[in-house]
């Protein structure tokens, strides 16, 4: 595999951040080389944020802000009208976006493949909460087989605590998506 750079949209507060710490774990955990980092300002709750993630089987030399991502995986639709979510997105890339649409109703123009999950509906359905941010990873690794399960459940564990309620709402909704998205993904 190639260096896979990864670009996550959310909101400030929404857990993109985190997130992007989750799947450089699991993509440790699945043997591979791997960075995490945030993009914001002085941002407040609910302003647009960017988290990055790089994954290789190779070490990782570069020290930049992602600006051709592979994939793309918004956590809030309203960003999609806000903020231009597939920016410098490769033609040969994948957005995943947390909607309850059809992918052509989202608008995306492009050679890249569009796919829009309820991410939000699941998130509700299992943990109880919208809390996104966990389970859309399960849906994005599900779609693109880019980090494993196993190795998301394994990093959710790390970064919330293997014995916990929360730790294990996060990876049911995420193996929930990892499903979904690999169908999808097909």
């Amino acid at each position: 595999m190639d260096l896979r750079e990864i670009r996550i949209h959310g909101r400030g507060g929404q857990g993109a951040v985190t997130s992007s710490q989750v799947m450089a774990i699991a993509a440790f955990f699945d043997g591979k080389y791997s960075q995490a980092f945030p993009y914001f300002g002085v941002e407040r709750t609910g302003a647009p944020v960017e988290a990055y993630v790089r994954v290789s089987k190779k070490p990782i030399n570069l020290r930049q802000h992602v600006y051709t991502p592979d994939y793309v995986l918004v956590l809030e639709p309203s960003l999609l009208k806000a903020v231009d979510t597939t920016n410098g997105l490769k033609k040969t890339g994948l957005i995943v976006v947390n909607s309850n649409k059809k992918p052509y109703d989202l608008g995306l123009k492009g050679g890249f493949k569009v796919y829009a999950i309820d991410i939000t509906k699941v998130a509700l359905d299992i943990i109880g909460k919208p809390f996104v941010n966990i389970a859309g990873l399960g849906a994005l690794a599900g779609v693109t087989g880019e980090i494993s399960l196993q190795a998301l459940e394994k990093a959710i564990d790390q970064r919330f605590g293997a014995k916990g309620k929360i730790s294990d709402l996060n990876k049911q909704a995420c193996a929930a998506l990892f499903e979904e998205g690999k169908k999808l993904g097909k």
